[in-house]
């Protein structure tokens, strides 16, 4: 298909522009936005002797490898997908092996395939061999372990006897043989391997949605620690000696979740840290791979702060600091010496630059940078923004005003994050960039129920779906107008999974907030998003039940209905966008089919894509290349921001394919406990 060529920028004299935008930098091509990336993910293979990394091989984003004293020009092409790009990979401790994982279509049912990168390219393919170490249908995958005392082995959960559980297998590298080691008929939710790659510990979910930390014999559990549904604990690895295990927990009258020590015999605990400024939960540790030392704790506030248990590798760190001021610095693989590790920096207005450190030489050497043709001089700062929601509870944010206006009556775009179990966090972000080059204000709210601000704040938002955490987002834009940075007139509403689940709700629940919505996945219906649950979430059932409420009592049932944007679909008179994966495991597509049903049939605007190939959010580019299209059409006709007025053949056909008449949607539902009131 024949392309259109696009230079870096689309330059602002092909469009009208007043005083104020031509202060503006240039708009950006969406394509150097979301469009492939050309490189990322590096990683050092253990030996130290390979450097790995993803790039598009035959138009789909593939693994390749060098050695690493090779230019990357020499570098060759090891996997071949070619539909679904691979987002992830690892080398096996032997440095034999790249492992990844790839489902279908975006339905989240991942096998396991694993390259060795020294084998002969084979003529159809122009690759390595690719084995397929599972390779079963409609069966999950889950990589448990892979323990470094034990090169050739990876441990693995499988849910193909019980779609619920997963029993624990050991599978070797260079067979594919798997051996049971744990039929899982006692609902746990994660092993937990030592240093020594021996089966210490598991985690269980009891029927009341409470965790129990159990220690593993050979024929059986013992509980030592536990914490209820509406606390938190869980394993962080082991001590060098593999005497004790870390704890995260905020369990009892904690608040903020500390780290801890935890002796796997007994149970007995020690606190090891929290948060020395007590503002937010443990973070993680980083521990050295070859004497297993904790290196540094991290903390995630407003931006990242680390504590360093290790003073030379402290020293280490602020010489990198010296060499990449202003940037956040990410730790990636690294050899089994740790003589050579991978260091990612990145800023809100640096996607990311990555580096080889030879630690031993003291040299730090650029490889790449991730989306270069990206211009950051016209890129916006994402700074931290505070403000207090309708009870007066300070809710954490993240601000994004467009480089080049004056913030004053801007149009804003509300951007809350999925989860709702989840949080935004200090660096870049793609739609907040996209978004600020066209012009908004982009506010990403850590509303109540996010989590890292302690027990309190996550708790807050138990049963407050499309309420309290509604209010959190409301605020956030009175907050804006009130100070004159944001026109209150031309307020939109965008996001994914819940974000999605809090555009419909601020569409239906608070109607005169917003003059657009784009919602990308999410539920219109909570009764049917949790009849729907994917089977092996099972472990999580009780705590969304607990943290929602419970469809099976009848006070539960009601206020799940009272929350779902489809019960008020009739008051919602914004201009809508809805998007949807049609393999979506986890907001089955029927969230959608109901909600665009219900406004199509109360006679108000209403757009639909569908994308048949992809799940809970999208995966290949092209695809959220010809959704973003459409969104910055959609935002600048109702709030008046500017957008990118040429479309490539290739985008344009694609955004044909995904566009659904709303008039061909069926709205009806059937649960699988019977008919939904909500959807009759």
């Amino acid at each position: 298909m024949k392309k259109l060529v696009f230079s870096a920028v689309v330059f602002s004299s092909l469009f009208t522009l007043s005083t104020a935008q031509a202060q503006q930098p240039p708009i950006i091509d969406r394509q150097l936005f979301f469009g492939e990336i050309q490189i990322a993910g590096a990683q050092i293979s253990p030996d130290g002797q390979w450097v790995s990394f993803l790039k598009p091989y035959k138009g789909t984003r593939n693994i390749w490898v060098k050695k690493a004293n090779e230019p990357f020009s020499a570098a060759k092409p090891v996997s071949a997908e070619a539909t679904r790009p691979v987002r992830g990979y690892f080398w096996s401790h032997d440095s034999k092996y790249i492992l990844y994982a790839q489902d279908a279509a975006g339905d989240e049912n991942f096998n396991i395939y694993a390259i060795d990168p020294t084998q002969s390219a084979e003529t159809k393919t122009g690759v390595p061999p690719t084995r397929a170490l599972t390779n079963l249908k409609g069966v999950r995958t889950e990589i448990v372990a892979a323990p470094k005392s034990k090169p050739d082995i990876l441990y693995i959960g499988l849910n193909d006897r019980d779609p619920q559980w997963h029993d624990l297998y050991e599978l070797h590298l260079s067979t594919g043989e798997k051996t049971l080691v744990r039929k899982n008929t006692d609902r746990i939710a994660g092993w937990e391997f030592d240093h020594e790659g021996n089966l210490r510990l598991a985690e269980r979910t009891n029927k009341a949605g409470d965790t129990e930390i159990l220690s593993v014999t050979p024929n059986d559990f013992k509980l030592i620690y536990s914490c209820t549904v509406l606390e938190g604990c869980g394993v962080e690895g082991f001590t060098a000696d593999n005497k004790h295990a870390y704890l995260s927990t905020n369990k009892g009258a904690l608040d903020l979740s500390e780290l801890e020590l935890i002796d796997p015999a007994g149970g007995a605990t020690t606190k090891v840290e929290s948060d020395p400024e007590k503002r937010v939960d443990f973070g993680q540790l980083v521990s050295s791979d070859v004497d297993y030392r904790i290196l540094f704790t991290q903390y995630t506030d407003d931006r990242n702060r680390l504590y360093f248990h290790d003073k030379e590798f402290e020293k280490e760190y602020r010489w990198l600091q010296s060499k990449l001021p202003g940037k956040e610095i990410n730790f990636g693989a690294r050899s089994k010496d740790e003589s050579i590790w991978i260091v990612n920096a990145n800023s809100d207005t640096e996607p990311g630059e990555t580096y080889i450190w030879n630690r031993k030489a003291k040299t730090l050497a650029l490889q790449y940078r991730i989306r270069e043709e990206l211009p950051r001089t016209s890129l916006s700062e994402r700074k931290p923004y505070h403000f207090k929601s309708s009870d007066g509870l300070d809710i954490p944010a993240y601000l994004t005003l467009p480089k080049g206006l004056p913030a004053k009556n801007l149009p804003l775009i509300v951007f809350p994050h999925g989860g709702p179990w989840g949080r935004d966090s200090f660096g870049y972000d793609t739609f907040a960039q996209f978004l600020a080059n066209r012009g908004y204000a982009v506010l990403q709210p850590n509303f109540r129920a996010s989590t890292g601000y302690g027990k309190k704040y996550l708790n807050a938002g138990n049963g407050e779906w499309g309420r309290k955490m509604q209010d959190d987002l409301t605020w956030g834009v009175k907050a804006l107008a009130a100070d004159g940075t944001a026109d209150a007139k031309r307020a939109g509403i965008a996001g994914g999974s819940y974000g999605g689940y809090a555009t419909l709700a601020g569409v239906a629940f608070t109607p005169d907030v917003y003059a657009a919505a784009f919602s990308i996945v999410g539920p219109s219906n909570l009764i049917t998003l949790l009849d729907a649950i994917p089977p092996y979430w099972e472990a999580g059932r009780k705590q969304m039940y607990t943290r929602m409420a419970d469809p099976t009592t009848p006070a539960g049932k009601e206020l799940l209905t009272e929350e779902s944007p489809l019960t008020k679909a009739k008051s919602i008179v914004t201009p809508l966008v809805v998007v949807q994966g049609k393999n979506d495991p986890r907001v089955n597509i029927r969230e959608s089919n109901q909600i665009v049903a219900a406004v199509r049939d109360n006679n108000k605007p209403i757009e639909y894509l569908v994308a048949p190939d992809e799940g809970h959010g999208f995966a290949r580019p092209i695809n959220n290349l010809a959704m973003v299209t459409k969104m910055e059409e959609f935002f600048a006709k109702y709030l008046g921001g500017r957008y990118q007025h040429d479309v490539s053949e290739e985008i344009a056909a694609r955004l044909k394919v995904l566009t659904v008449d709303p008039k061909t949607v069926d709205g009806t539902v059937t649960l699988k406990s019977g008919p939904s009131e909500t959807s009759k």
